[in-house]
């Protein structure tokens, strides 16, 4: 069995059919063992032996959508490609706050062969690079003055829908989750 996470896009916590409780029942009833979630903002982790890809995230989306009605997109990374990741610490020197986001934004697999660095961004966003190994664009959001860089909206208008982004620390938490899911 391998462990997985399920990043799911466009969740929103306050939606009933969105809760925790029921993202965890479509992947309980997909079959998927060692169901959990990570806070309440669309992270799934499970164990699986089907293969990684775009196999298992179409299997998930239309669960989601059937049973649920959740049109967003579901991505998928194993463990080994979030541990690989934390452990090349790409923010090295950084620290996560309430005025600086560090920011990864997952890729679904094969929608982009090639990602450009953006020469448009806000002068307040910091682009660290492409982790090409987990398809995730990694940056740092300033977000010490009231309005804050468009940076969603900027990576939407470059690359789709097809992303989603997650904090820095929520990447650290799922990996966490995943690593004391029991072993089924």
């Amino acid at each position: 069995m391998t462990r997985y996470a399920a990043l799911l896009r466009g969740i929103m916590p306050s939606n009933p059919n969105m809760s925790n409780e029921k993202l965890r029942g479509v992947f309980t009833g997909l079959g998927f063992e060692s169901v959990a979630s990570v806070l309440s903002s669309g992270n799934i982790v499970f164990a699986t032996e089907q293969a990684p890809g775009a196999e298992l995230e179409e299997r998930i989306q239309q669960a989601l959508n059937a049973e649920l009605g959740i049109a967003g997109g579901t991505l998928i990374r194993d463990h080994a490609e979030l541990r690989a990741l934390l452990d090349r610490d790409p923010f090295a020197g950084y620290t996560h706050g309430r005025e600086t986001y560090l920011t990864v934004t997952f890729f679904k697999d094969g929608a982009h062969s090639r990602v450009e660095m953006p020469a448009d961004t806000d002068p307040r966003t910091k682009v660290v690079g492409y982790d090409e190994q987990t398809r995730a664009f990694l940056s740092i959001i300033d977000n010490s003055a009231p309005n804050t860089p468009n940076f969603m909206m900027w990576l939407e208008r470059n690359y789709g829908k097809n992303i989603t982004t997650r904090t820095w620390l929520t990447v650290q938490r799922i990996v966490k989750k995943m690593e004391s899911l029991k072993s089924p």
